[in-house]
């Protein structure tokens, strides 16, 4: 970790206009680790449907992908202003955007064009800045919005579509939608309520509570929440499978005593390898929920789950996703990962006689290839740092 040791933490909750089968909102973002930098784009398509959904994944990635190459912000964000045509017959954009590119060190630069401006959170109150507007040279009716600034520990920043602000709109109670103001209040009271609430939870929340303002509990429009939280990193180290070198046992299971910051184990000969150095006991739940076996305490760690057949459901679920994780071995080990901003995983090399194929490499193992699809699914579409350590 860099010396600063934050982390941006972002994610985007999406719900799709009720009846369609596309989103008509897009989100896309890329993290460069080695250069502390992050980029993200939450696009809007006008109107709904594959028609949006294709005005906003092409906004999106065309921006990402300047941004990407090392583009200014401001560039590559005017150039596809100046680029998107305007509807003819509504005389407004095709597709509007918020795009950022945030540093490590809390060095931020956002533009937005179209979308609901940013709502800045700090210590409890709304922080308002004054943008630099840039107008476009094709079409003088589209104006940029250009902030620059520096975000503070526990900063929150909350981006989303007019799906959120315009919710409930025409209705009795929102004749106007949700706002600003209404989304404001929201946020909140939820900071009030969990100080240390989540980025994918929070824009959850949003979402959710969006959609209960339209009069049928219904979406009325594609409605999406984008949300940095800026940290210092939570951390979580897993153990899996033994050592290569049983010599080192004593060694690893140290430096796994040591860590600082939440500690699963996940196979039951680690867990008694690790019990066995520190001289510590394990106690087993009685019933285990679902297929997988049931998860094992021990002072000093946060979860103990069976080994692979675990670490494969948990593969098998975050490629399916689902907006509330099953309560079994897996599902709980998931919520640790997805609240965790930097994972360690320490993978045994000793073969696994249970699991083991002699017509295999030993690259090519269960346990090796299951943890590489994950830190590639958790790296690439939950935005986390993974690293792995073999041993």
């Amino acid at each position: 970790m860099p010396e600063e040791s934050f982390f941006v933490d972002i994610d985007c909750y999406q719900q799709k206009k009720n009846g369609q089968n596309a989103f008509g909102d897009c989100f896309k973002s890329k993290r460069f680790t080695d250069e502390g930098r992050l980029l993200a784009v939450l696009s809007d398509g006008l109107g709904s449907g594959i028609k949006a959904d294709i005005l906003a994944t092409m906004t999106a990635t065309m921006i990402l992908k300047f941004m990407e190459e090392g583009k200014d912000i401001l560039t590559a964000t005017e150039v596809i202003m100046n680029s998107l045509p305007i509807c003819q017959v509504r005389k407004i954009s095709y597709a509007t955007f918020s795009a950022f590119e945030c540093m490590d060190d809390g060095n931020i630069r956002i533009v937005e064009e179209g979308n609901p401006d940013f709502i800045h959170f700090r210590n409890g109150e709304v922080v308002e800045h004054t943008p630099r507007v840039i107008t476009s040279k094709k079409f003088t009716n589209r104006h940029m919005h250009l902030y620059n600034f520096k975000l503070q520990p526990e900063d929150r920043l909350v981006f989303c579509s007019d799906g959120v602000t315009q919710a409930g709109m025409g209705t009795d109670e929102y004749k106007l939608g949700w706002r600003r103001e209404g989304l404001i209040e929201f946020v909140s009271s939820e900071l009030k309520r969990n100080p240390t609430i989540s980025s994918s939870h929070l824009a959850c929340e949003i979402v959710k509570e969006a959609i209960r303002k339209e009069p049928e509990k219904k979406s009325m429009d594609d409605v999406s929440a984008l949300i940095l939280y800026f940290r210092k990193p939570r951390k979580l180290l897993i153990f899996t499978g033994p050592p290569y070198r049983q010599d080192r046992d004593a060694e690893y299971s140290k430096m796994f005593d040591d860590f600082e910051g939440k500690k699963a184990i996940v196979g039951g000969t680690t867990a008694n390898l690790i019990a066995r150095e520190l001289g510590r006991e394990i106690t087993t739940e009685k019933y285990n929920k679902g297929m997988l076996p049931a998860c094992s305490h021990m002072d000093g760690v946060d979860l103990i789950t069976e080994g692979i057949l675990t670490l494969t459901k948990v593969l098998e679920y975050l490629n399916e996703g689902y907006d509330r994780w099953p309560d079994d071995a897996a599902g709980r080990l998931i919520e640790l990962l997805l609240d965790s901003d930097v994972i360690e995983f320490m993978i045994g090399s000793k073969l696994n006689q249970a699991h083991y194929d002699p017509d295999l490499p030993l690259e090519l193992g269960i346990r090796k290839n299951v943890v590489k699809q994950l830190e590639k699914i958790l790296s690439g579409r939950y935005i986390k740092k993974v690293n792995l350590k073999f041993i």
